[in-house]
């Protein structure tokens, strides 16, 4: 979830809502070897990494391809309405929240039955695109949180990073960067989605459920935060911060730690100091469970189920353990939804080791609640900023956001 990928292509999408760009060879379309595909990611032109990469695959298909790139918003619209009117693309590739919703619609085939195998990805990372038992994609590859940590602070501090096992010792860490003269963690508590992707390792790391969002253990997750925000280890602007606002804060030199993702891998090495970063810890030990980001490859349902053929080749030459490779270097280092793929990306860049073994702990955030899951992330969110900003303790956002989700899931 690059800026939760929602947000993580805001500045193009403020400029053009829809950024068309052609891959493999011009068609005009209409014949049999011309076969379209729908992504999020207009930011890459027909120039891109990324536009060759599609390209590739498009030709060992041996058909022509019509790429177009939305921001993900107005992907998610346009394919919720082409849906409605039997009018998706060959292929496209849906952020892993939404594609239960897809689903449900009936638009999609699953990959059983176009004979896709998904053996080999990583069992966390396919349970969003799993409804009912049957497998509606592929991801194309994963994203999730970690911790960054500013070096240079850290060691002013005497704060040494493998020292932080539990939340204990990273509110001492916290606590050691404050004392030294610098804001101790910043993070997303904004107002969407983001806020929730956010929350969710520290949610999840206590021991609680979407299911129950008042429990015990979802109370002390938050009251983590609100203590952090209260005792000024956190700044205030968390309240508001975006995942881009808050790593606009972390690159200012003067925090010790951000909560962020695997889309800032890149950035993190251009900084005017030295970076690093570590696995979010659980409340007793141990990575927590942080939410997976990214996309899956979909195939719509297609009359013409000949088509099916080409889609399903595409579809592999993306999903190979080089293809995803090849693809989690052209995106900012994503990472690789099979071990092999993983094993092949750590063999060039194994200074993502932290982010392969945050990966391999994520968890889908639909796993839960399937296409229930957008209701019930709104209620935290707003929990979330009801106790931040004082409004309400933490018991009382999450007992008011439990019985909002219920009435808006229809349970009791």
């Amino acid at each position: 979830m690059r800026t939760t990928k929602f947000l993580r292509i805001a500045a193009v999408a403020a400029a053009t809502s829809i950024l068309a760009a052609m891959t493999a060879c011009s068609s005009s379309g209409g014949d049999d070897s011309s076969y379209t595909l729908w992504d999020p990611y207009p930011q890459f032109d027909n120039n891109s990494d990324w536009a060759k990469r599609i390209s590739k695959c498009a030709d060992a298909a041996g058909v022509t391809l019509k790429r177009t790139g939305y921001d993900s918003q107005t992907l998610t619209n346009q394919a919720l309405l082409s849906a409605q009117e039997g009018s998706l693309p060959d292929v496209i590739l849906y952020d892993n929240p939404g594609v239960s919703t897809l689903a449900s619609t009936g638009a999609l085939v699953t990959m059983e039955e176009v004979g896709l195998d998904t053996g080999d990805v990583d069992k966390n990372l396919l349970a969003p695109g799993v409804v009912d038992g049957k497998t509606y994609g592929i991801p194309v590859g994963a994203n999730t949180l970690a911790l960054y940590y500013n070096k240079e602070i850290l060691d002013k501090a005497g704060v040494d990073p493998a020292r932080i096992t539990d939340w204990a010792s990273l509110t001492k860490a916290l606590e050691a960067v404050k004392a030294a003269g610098h804001k101790g963690i910043t993070f997303a508590g904004f107002a969407s989605e983001e806020g929730t992707f956010q929350f969710e390792p520290f949610f999840w790391g206590a021991g609680a459920n979407l299911s129950r969002l008042d429990s015990p253990e979802a109370v002390e997750a938050l009251s983590l935060w609100k203590d952090w925000l209260d005792r000024g280890l956190a700044p205030s602007s968390v309240i508001s911060n975006s995942q881009t606002t808050s790593w606009d804060e972390f690159s200012t030199g003067e925090v010790g730690f951000s909560v962020n993702g695997t889309w800032q891998a890149i950035s993190g090495t251009e900084q005017g100091f030295e970076t690093g970063f570590t696995t979010i810890p659980a409340k007793d030990g141990g990575v927590a469970p942080s939410p997976t980001g990214g996309e899956f490859m979909l195939m719509p349902v297609k009359s013409d189920t000949a088509r099916y053929g080409a889609s399903k080749k595409i579809v592999e030459c993306m999903s190979t353990p080089e293809g995803q490779v090849e693809t989690a270097i052209t995106h900012s280092y994503y990472i690789p939804a099979t071990k092999a793929a993983q094993e092949a990306l750590l063999e060039k860049h194994p200074e993502l080791k932290v982010w392969v073994e945050a990966v391999r702990s994520a968890r889908g955030r639909t796993s839960e609640l399937g296409a229930d899951y957008p209701k019930v992330s709104e209620q935290v969110w707003t929990a979330v900023q009801n106790a931040l900003s004082g409004a309400m303790t933490p018991e009382e956002a999450l007992r008011d956001a439990q019985k909002a989700a219920q009435d808006a899931i229809g349970t009791n």
